[in-house]
């Protein structure tokens, strides 16, 4: 099965690098060889992720209940794609993928999506913040262990 990981964030806006940083420790730890990390959103993921068979997503959030460095994982179907679009800015992934599938591309068969709560998206730092960072490398192994990869 052709898998590709997918690290999403901004790599200096403090935790927004979260999915970036957790890409990495993955390439790290193991054989998985498509790993990508990138600052790239909505219908640009496409140009990414066609092709494959198996999509491993990696992003923050930022919820109101949540605790920094909680994982929380998703199905692309847990996502509502927008019904209709006024541009092409700002398309959200479920949006994107639905209209992948609308236009023929061999989208993934199986995508799992994994957001990382965080603290702060807005100070320019290039780490994450201690409560956030601490938690990296249980994060990469839980996903290691759940995505058998």
């Amino acid at each position: 099965m052709k898998t590709l990981v997918l690290g999403l964030g901004n790599p200096i806006l403090s935790d927004d690098a979260v999915g970036i940083r957790i890409a990495q420790g993955l390439k790290q730890k193991t054989s998985i060889q498509d790993v990508i990390g990138t600052s790239e959103a909505g219908i640009s993921l496409l140009d990414y992720v066609v092709g494959y068979d198996k999509l491993v997503i990696i992003d923050s959030i930022m919820t109101e209940k949540g605790k920094p460095g909680e994982l929380f994982r998703l199905e692309l179907e847990d996502l509502k794609p927008a019904m209709s679009l006024s541009s092409s800015h700002g398309v959200d992934i479920a949006t994107a993928f639905t209209l992948g599938e609308r236009l023929g591309y061999p989208m993934p068969k199986h995508v799992r999506i994994y957001a990382v709560e965080i603290k702060d998206n807005t100070t320019f730092a290039e780490k994450c913040t201690p409560e956030v960072e601490e938690r990296i490398p249980f994060i990469v192994r839980q996903i290691v262990e759940e995505e058998r990869l």
